[in-house]
């Protein structure tokens, strides 16, 4: 069995400030989570590390029906009181976001989500009252746009999320 996520990275610089960001607030382990928006939140699959052929057929497949799309991140918002995360918006690509995890999330990764899919990056998760304050605060004026014609496969160990395949989006 093998822990897979499956992402639209968010690039450079804004992925680093963000990642730094998180960093910063004393979320150590957040240097082996690339910045990202979620299409597949953590999910055990069949297969181990590179025996992946099933989930990567069907990726390929979802990637192939979507074209490339611009993302737009803007201002802060959070999930509390229902969980302690602070997240970075996205005011555009959010329909596109939304389609996409919808169709990866089919097949071999058909899964039941414990909160309605809402596409943002994360930038502060499970911290005390005071980093998840910080973040929402100090970030409400980040902004960021970036082109998407791809997302990645992750598979997770002891060294954190490791970026396996990325799969071009049809028309990229």
């Amino acid at each position: 069995m093998t822990l897979i996520g499956v992402s639209v990275p968010v690039p450079d610089p804004a992925g680093r400030a963000l990642q730094d960001f998180r960093v910063s607030l004393g979320e150590d382990e957040a240097t082996g989570i690339p910045t990202h928006v979620t299409l597949v939140p953590p999910l055990t699959v069949p297969g181990h590390g590179d025996d992946l052929e099933e989930v990567c057929d069907h990726l390929d497949a979802a990637a192939g029906r979507h074209r490339g799309f611009d993302v737009r991140l803007r201002g802060t918002g959070t999930f509390r009181p229902v969980t302690p995360v602070v997240f970075v918006n996205l005011v555009a690509g959010i329909s596109e976001c939304e389609l996409l995890a919808a169709d990866v999330r089919r097949g071999p990764l058909a899964t039941d989500l414990e909160f309605p899919y809402h596409p943002h990056v994360t930038v502060a998760h499970q911290e005390d009252e005071a980093a998840l304050r910080r973040a929402f605060d100090e970030l409400a004026d980040f902004e960021a746009a970036f082109a998407v014609g791809s997302f990645w496969l992750y598979t997770y160990d002891e060294n954190g999320w490791t970026p396996r395949q990325e799969f071009l989006l049809g028309g990229s």
